[in-house]
C-alpha cells in the first residue's frame, strides 16, 4: 500500500472547504436515528476540521436514495448545533448553501445515492461535488468497496485524504492481516455465501480454526447430504467440497429450528425435518467451543450466527460474550453483529468494532478497497 495522507497532514485549512464523505446509513424508524454507532464513529472527524475552522460540507447516502438525512441532523445538533442541511446534492441553491457558510460551519447536503450519477461513477456528477470544495475526505470506510462517485472519483479531482475513522480502519484491520498473532479463529456467518467465498478461502489459509454460522452453515450441511429443510442457502454455483475437506472446519453440530407453525426448538444437525428452517446455533455449541475462544489471540468475526432479524440472536449474544471475556485481539464486523454489540454496549470489549459490512469482508479478504486506493500517493 502506497501512503495514505491523513486529515492531520493537510496544514491550514482555516475558511478552506473541505468535502466530508461520510457513512450516516443508519437504521432509522419514526423519523429517529436509532443506532448511532456509525455517526458516532465520524463525530472525532469533524470536530477535527471544525476546531480548524474548515467549513465543512458533509455528503453521505441512506439506504437506496430515497430518505431523508434529517433525523441525521437532528442528532447530530446535539454535537454541532450549527449544523445546516439541505435536500439537495448539486445544483444552484447548493452553490448558494456553501457560499454562505463561515469558518466551522457544518453542512450536510442531501441523500447523494438519491443521484443516479453516484452510483454510475459519473464524472459530471463528481466534479459537480467537487466544484464545492477545496479539499476531499473520505471518512466512510463502510461504503469504501464501492466503485461510486463519491468514493473513488472524487479523491481525482480534489486534494485527498483519510478521515480520523478511515485511518482507524485501515491500522487495526491489518492487525489481522497482515501477521496477526495466532492461534487465530475466524467466525464467518450471515446471509450472503458468494460475498464470503473470497474472505473463507483467504482464512482457510490463515486461520487456526474457521467457525462456520448462518446461511454458509446452511450450505455445507446441505452439501453433506443433512437434511436443511426450508432453510437458507446458496445456489449452488460454487463448489463447496473442497472448503468441506478442511479440518480448520468448524461446524456446530446442533442448531435451533423453526417448524412451520413458528415453534422453535434444539435439534441435532441430523434431526432437521424437511418443514424446518435453521434459525440459529443451539447455546451448548458456544459453551462447545468457549475453550478455543479462550486459547486465542486473534479473533476475527464478521455476521450474527442466527436469523437476528427474526429474534434468534440468542447464540450470537452468548458468544459475543465469551469472546468479550478473552484475552484475544478481537475485531468485530457486520452490521447485525455490531448493532448487537452497540445494544449490549460492548464497544470497549474488542480490540476493535468495524463501521462496515461488505467494506470489512472485502479488506479482510484482500487487504484494501476501491476507495482506500483511490487516497493513495
Amino acid at each position: 500500500m502506497k501512503k495514505i495522507y491523513s486529515v492531520k497532514d493537510i496544514g491550514n485549512i482555516k475558511g478552506r472547504y473541505v468535502l466530508l464523505r461520510t457513512d450516516f446509513n443508519v437504521p432509522i424508524k419514526n423519523n429517529k436515528v436509532v443506532d448511532t454507532f456509525r455517526i458516532d464513529a465520524a463525530l472525532p472527524t469533524i470536530s477535527f476540521l471544525v476546531k480548524k475552522g474548515a467549513r465543512v460540507v458533509l455528503l453521505s447516502h441512506l439506504g437506496d436514495g430515497t430518505e431523508s438525512l434529517a433525523p441525521v441532523v437532528w442528532y447530530m445538533k446535539k454535537k454541532f448545533p450549527q449544523i445546516l442541511h439541505t435536500e439537495d446534492v448539486v445544483g444552484e441553491s447548493v452553490i448558494s448553501d456553501v457560499e454562505s457558510m463561515k469558518n466551522g460551519d457544518v453542512l450536510l447536503l442531501g441523500n447523494v445515492r438519491k443521484e443516479i450519477g453516484e452510483t454510475e461513477n459519473n464524472k459530471v456528477f463528481a466534479l459537480a461535488l467537487a466544484g464545492l470544495a477545496d479539499i476531499y475526505v473520505n471518512d466512510a470506510f463502510a461504503v469504501s468497496h464501492r466503485k461510486h462517485a463519491s468514493v473513488t472519483l472524487l479523491p481525482k479531482l480534489l486534494p485527498a485524504y483519510a478521515g480520523l475513522q478511515l485511518m482507524s480502519e485501515i491500522t487495526h484491520l491489518q492487525k489481522v492481516t497482515q501477521n496477526p498473532k495466532t492461534p487465530l479463529v475466524a467466525i464467518l456467518s450471515g446471509a450472503k455465501f458468494n460475498t464470503k467465498l473470497p474472505l473463507i478461502k483467504e482464512y482457510l489459509k490463515k486461520a487456526d480454526h474457521i467457525i462456520v454460522a448462518g446461511a454458509l452453515l446452511n450450505s455445507l450441511l446441505k452439501v453433506r447430504g443433512y437434511e436443511v429443510g426450508k432453510s437458507l442457502v446458496d445456489d449452488g454455483s460454487v463448489d463447496l467440497s473442497k472448503i468441506l475437506k478442511s479440518k480448520k472446519l468448524i461446524l456446530p453440530e446442533d442448531v435451533t429450528v423453526e417448524d412451520k407453525e413458528g415453534k422453535s426448538r434444539a435439534v441435532a444437525i441430523s434431526q432437521v425435518l424437511s418443514n424446518d428452517t435453521i434459525v440459529d446455533i443451539a447455546p451448548n455449541f458456544i459453551t462447545d467451543i468457549a475453550p478455543l475462544i479462550q486459547k486465542a489471540k486473534t479473533i476475527v468475526w464478521n455476521g450474527p450466527l442466527g436469523k437476528y432479524e427474526d429474534g434468534y440472536d440468542k447464540a450470537t449474544k452468548l458468544l459475543l460474550k465469551t469472546v468479550a471475556s478473552s484475552k484475544a485481539y478481537s475485531v468485530i464486523g457486520g452490521g447485525d453483529t455490531v448493532a448487537l454489540v452497540s445494544k449490549m454496549k460492548l464497544e470497549k470489549s474488542f480490540g476493535f468494532v468495524s463501521t462496515g459490512g461488505g467494506a470489512t469482508i472485502d479488506f479482510l479478504a484482500t487487504g484494501t478497497l476501491p476507495g482506500i486506493k483511490a487516497l493513495e500517493r
